[in-house]
């Protein structure tokens, strides 16, 4: 069995594809760089985990491409004061970095399970065809939303504020980010 240099890996994926991708924030190069994402990868794919691609991980659910998950960090402007909540995978590799950052994190994964408070950053681990009214509802006055989108079958991320409780979601980036069934939109019949 061949050894693989996961180390030597992490530094490739953050210089070959994080910086060229203009993630510029220090402490999301610094936590990309010293996070193991292997360790947050199925057994099989593994020795894959540094590539720009999508994992699949079990229930369904999936590891983003590193260079999505760069740049919805930057652009969440993640404070040590920011009250966060993430809907993903507790335990994820995106969790595990927002804890590098700051200690004020909620994580939900399907979103009847999201709580009562209310946050200053909502992230959202995947694209949303239709982002739910009760994920505005636990955003304050003021609140920083990033997610993923899916428009016309493409996806991007996108971010936004919330005011009066809605929100504007702006697209800033056209990335593989994978589709949360959760949140898809209800398909009617049509003739």
């Amino acid at each position: 069995m061949e050894s693989v240099d996961f180390d030597n890996m992490r530094r490739a994926m953050v210089d070959s594809q994080l910086r060229t991708s203009g993630i510029m924030t220090p402490w999301v190069i610094a936590a990309m760089g010293e996070l193991p994402r292997e360790d947050f990868a199925p057994d099989a794919l593994r020795s894959t985990a540094y590539m720009d691609r999508a994992l699949p991980l079990s229930g369904g659910r999936t590891l983003n491409p590193p260079v999505a998950t760069a740049l919805m960090l930057q652009a969440a402007e993640v404070t040590v004061d920011d009250k966060v909540l993430l809907v993903g995978t507790p335990g994820g590799y995106l969790a595990s970095l927002l804890a590098m950052r700051t200690p004020n994190i909620v994580v939900g994964s399907v979103p009847s399970d999201l709580p009562s408070a209310l946050f200053s950053l909502i992230i959202i681990d995947g694209a949303v065809e239709e982002l739910p009214a009760h994920v505005l509802s636990v955003a304050e006055e003021g609140a920083r939303i990033v997610t993923g989108i899916v428009e016309r079958g493409v996806t991007r991320l996108a971010s936004g504020i919330v005011r009066g409780g809605q929100v504007a979601l702006r697209p800033f980036a056209d990335t593989e980010v994978a589709i949360l069934p959760e949140f898809a939109t209800a398909r009617e019949f049509v003739f």
